[in-house]
C-alpha cells in the first residue's frame, strides 16, 4: 500500500481526504492526523457568541469522519522531517509515501503586550465563549475591535463581529451607551473587492461604529484600559481584538518555512508542493498568494488531490492551483452578503460582491450543510 499522510483535519484536510478516497489508485491508504476530537466551522464561533449556540452543539466529532480506505486518528504532531517525510506524534511515528502538513494557523496573544491580560478575542471556541460571557453583563461605554496583525483568517470574521456586535447591543438597549471603534492596519476591508470593502465600510458607518484604517495598535496598558497607537492612547472599557496568527511551532521547527513569506511554509503557487519531494502544504499554514480561508484551503485541497492522483498512477496534467472561494459575509439582522473571489486563473485577481439579503443567508447555510454532508456521515 502506499500512504499518503494528511497532518490536520480543517477545510483542507477534511477535503483532500475525502477526495482521495475515491481515488482510482488501488493501492492508496489515506491517513488523516488532527489533536482535536472534532471539528468546528470558523462561523460557528459567532454563532456561540452572539446567538447562543452552545459550543458542544457547534462540534462535529471526527468519529463521523468514515470514509473508504481513510484512517482518522487523534494524535498531537510533534516533529516533522521534510526530507525523508518522517512524522513523529506522541503515540507514533510515520514515513508514508506522500505527506500533506494541513496544519492551519495558530494564535499568538502575547505578541501585542497587554492582550492576554486585558482583551479578548472570538477566533477560538473558549475566546468566544468567554467574550460571551463578559458581553451578558456590559452596560455601555468605550469598545474598541482591532486587527491586531495581518494576516489573519478569514478576511471578513472582524468586521462580521463588529455588525453582530452592534445588533446585539441595540437588541439589549445598551447601544445608545456604548461607542465602538473599529481599528485596522489594513488600508481597506478586503483589498482585493473594492465593492465588498464599500458595502462593509457603509454598514460600520450607518451602524454608527467609527472606523480607522492603517492604524495598528501596538499594545495595551492594563493598567489604564488604554490601546497604544500612534495617535495617541485609546481608552476602552472593552477590547476585542483578533490575535496575531503565526505557523505552528512543529511547522517552523521542521525547516519548512525556510523561504517562505513572512514565516509560512514555502510553496510553489500552482502546485502547492513544497521544496521537498512528496510534500505539500494547504490552507493556513502555507504561503500560497491567497487570504487565510477555510474555501481557499479546500480548493487547495482539490488541487493537491488531482496532482496526488496524478503522481500515483503515472499520469500527467494535474490542475493548477486557481485560488477560488466564495465567502458569505454576516451583516446582521438576518442579512448575508457573498464575495466570490478568484485569485489565481487570470492576470489579476477578481472578487464580484452580491449585497446583503435573507437568500444568500440560506445559501449560507446550505453551503455549510453539503459540506458536512460531504466529509462526515450519520
Amino acid at each position: 500500500m502506499r500512504t499518503v499522510l494528511v497532518l490536520g483535519a480543517g477545510f483542507g484536510g477534511l477535503e483532500l481526504a475525502t477526495r482521495l478516497s475515491g481515488s482510482p489508485a488501488d493501492d492508496l491508504h489515506v491517513v488523516i492526523i488532527d489533536r482535536n476530537d472534532a471539528f468546528t466551522f470558523g462561523f460557528a464561533k459567532l454563532d456561540i457568541l452572539f446567538r447562543d449556540l452552545p459550543p458542544e452543539a457547534a462540534r462535529v466529532p471526527y468519529a463521523r469522519f468514515a470514509h473508504p480506505r481513510v484512517e482518522f486518528r487523534q494524535e498531537e504532531v510533534i516533529g516533522i522531517d521534510p526530507r525523508t517525510r518522517r512524522v513523529r506524534t506522541d503515540r507514533s511515528v510515520y514515513e508514508p509515501d506522500i505527506l500533506v502538513v494541513a496544519l492551519g494557523a495558530d494564535y499568538d496573544c502575547g505578541a501585542t503586550p497587554g492582550f492576554v491580560e486585558d482583551g479578548y478575542e472570538y477566533y477560538s471556541i473558549e475566546g468566544a465563549r468567554r467574550l460571551r460571557d463578559r458581553l451578558a453583563g456590559f452596560e455601555g461605554g468605550a469598545v474598541v475591535v482591532a486587527v491586531l496583525s495581518v494576516p489573519f483568517k478569514c478576511p471578513p470574521a472582524p468586521y462580521e463581529g463588529a455588525m453582530l456586535l452592534h445588533e446585539q447591543l441595540t437588541r439589549r438597549g445598551v447601544r445608545d451607551r456604548t461607542r465602538i471603534r473599529f481599528l485596522t492596519p489594513m488600508d481597506s476591508p478586503i483589498p482585493v473587492s473594492p465593492d465588498t470593502s464599500a458595502a462593509i465600510i457603509e454598514a460600520l458607518t450607518r451602524h454608527g461604529i467609527d472606523y480607522s484604517p492603517g492604524q495598528p495598535v501596538h499594545a495595551l496598558d492594563p493598567s489604564r484600559h488604554v490601546a497604544v497607537t500612534r495617535d495617541g492612547d485609546l481608552p476602552y472599557d472593552l477590547f476585542v481584538g483578533i490575535p496575531k496568527h503565526r505557523v505552528p511551532a512543529v511547522a517552523e521547527a521542521s525547516g519548512l518555512t525556510e523561504g517562505g513569506a513572512d514565516g509560512w511554509i514555502a510553496v510553489d503557487p500552482r502546485t502547492l508542493r513544497t521544496p521537498y519531494a512528496g510534500v505539500y502544504a494547504i490552507g493556513d499554514c502555507a504561503d500560497a498568494p491567497v487570504p487565510r480561508a477555510g474555501v481557499f484551503a479546500e480548493d487547495a485541497a482539490r488541487t493537491v488531490a488531482a496532482g496526488i492522483e496524478a503522481e500515483l498512477c503515472g499520469s500527467a496534467g494535474a490542475q493548477r492551483y486557481r485560488g477560488r472561494g466564495t465567502c458569505h459575509i454576516e451583516f446582521g439582522d438576518g442579512l448575508v452578503g457573498k464575495v466570490e473571489a478568484d485569485f489565481l486563473s487570470g492576470p489579476a485577481p477578481v472578487a464580484p460582491f452580491s449585497a446583503p439579503s435573507v437568500e444568500l443567508a440560506g445559501e449560507k447555510a446550505a453551503a455549510a450543510e453539503a459540506r458536512l454532508r460531504r466529509w462526515f456521515t450519520g
